[in-house]
């Protein structure tokens, strides 16, 4: 697997390691927090290929914090 495939996938699955220790009675809310966002900011490009082409990342629904 060539390296940027396997920064990627090492951070997916840190990612979701982080959201099941979330899950845990004790888990430290405030390292959650700080290591989430910095982790997820941290994924590269997607890969290609991961998405159709002509994928419009910004087409989709309407979160209830935007409203238009």
């Amino acid at each position: 697997m060539c390296p940027q495939y396997e920064d990627f996938h090492r951070t997916v699955l840190m990612l979701g390691d982080i959201a099941l220790y979330a899950e845990r009675p004790g888990a430290d809310l405030d390292f959650i927090d700080a290591i989430s966002p910095a982790l997820a900011a941290s994924l590269p490009e997607p890969l290609p290929g991961m998405f159709p082409p002509g994928y419009d990342f910004n087409d989709g629904p309407d979160y209830p914090h935007q409203g238009h």
